[in-house]
C-alpha cells in the first residue's frame, strides 16, 4: 500500500516545493542567507535545517528547470516502484548527506566558509542512479537527440562531473555534492536496499 495515496504524491510535492521556494525567493531573495548550505551558517551558526533547504533553492529559472525537468521523468517511476516513503527518504537523506559532506570538503580544502551550495542535483544524481538500477535497459535521449541507455548516460555525467571537479574550474557548479549524492545514493542501496547497482546494471545490460 502506498503511504501517501497517490503513487506520485511526493514527487509532485515534491516538485511544488521547489517551484514555491523559487518565488519565495524571488521576492525575498535575502532568504538565500538562510537556506543555502555553507561552513559559516551549518557549523559556525547552528543553521542545521540547511542541509534540507538547501535542495529546494535554486539559482534561477534555468537552474530550476533542468532539475525538476529529471524528477518530473524519473520520480514517478521510481516512487511507484519504490513507494512514496521510501523515495521520499532516499530523496531527502541522499541529498542531506551529500550537503553535509560538501560543506566539509570544501572547509577541509579551505575553499571559504561562505561558500553557498543550493540545488537538487545532489539528490537528483542519486535519483539517476536508482532509475539506471531498476531500469537498466531504458534509453534516455541526450540534448534530446542521441539515445543512450539510463546506465551509461549515468556514467557520462559523472564522468564529465569528475573530470571537472578535478582538472576544471569549479565555477558556480557543485561538482563535488553532484557525485557525493550519486556515492550517497550507492551506500543507500547497498545497506538498506541489499542491492548492488553496478551488478544490476551490468546485468541488465
Amino acid at each position: 500500500m502506498n503511504q501517501f495515496g497517490s503513487r506520485r504524491s511526493v514527487t509532485f510535492i515534491l516538485i511544488g516545493i521547489n517551484v514555491a521556494v523559487f518565488f519565495l525567493l524571488y521576492l525575498m531573495p535575502g532568504l538565500i542567507e538562510f537556506l543555502a548550505i555553507y561552513t559559516a551558517g551549518l557549523l559556525g551558526r547552528g543553521f542545521i535545517w540547511t542541509p534540507i533547504t538547501y535542495m529546494f533553492t535554486h539559482a534561477g529559472f534555468i537552474h530550476l528547470f533542468f532539475n525538476m525537468i529529471i524528477l518530473v521523468f524519473a520520480g514517478p517511476v521510481l516512487e511507484e516502484r519504490m513507494g512514496s516513503r521510501e523515495f521520499l527518504t532516499y530523496y531527502l537523506v541522499t541529498g542531506a548527506l551529500a550537503g553535509i559532506f560538501s560543506v566539509f570538503a570544501y572547509k577541509a580544502a579551505g575553499s571559504g566558509d561562505y561558500l553557498p551550495i543550493i540545488g537538487a542535483s545532489g539528490a537528483l544524481y542519486a535519483v539517476m542512479l536508482a532509475f539506471a538500477t531498476y531500469n537498466p535497459r531504458a534509453r534516455i535521449l541526450i540534448w534530446g537527440i542521441i539515445p543512450m541507455k539510463a546506465p551509461y548516460f549515468l556514467a557520462l555525467y559523472a564522468a564529465i562531473d569528475l573530470y571537472t571537479h578535478v582538472f576544471g574550474r569549479r565555477g558556480n557548479i557543485a561538482h563535488l555534492t553532484h557525485l557525493s549524492g550519486l556515492a550517497f545514493g550507492f551506500l543507500y542501496f547497498m545497506i538498506r536496499l541489499k542491492i548492488n547497482p553496478i551488478k544490476v546494471m551490468r546485468d541488465g545490460r
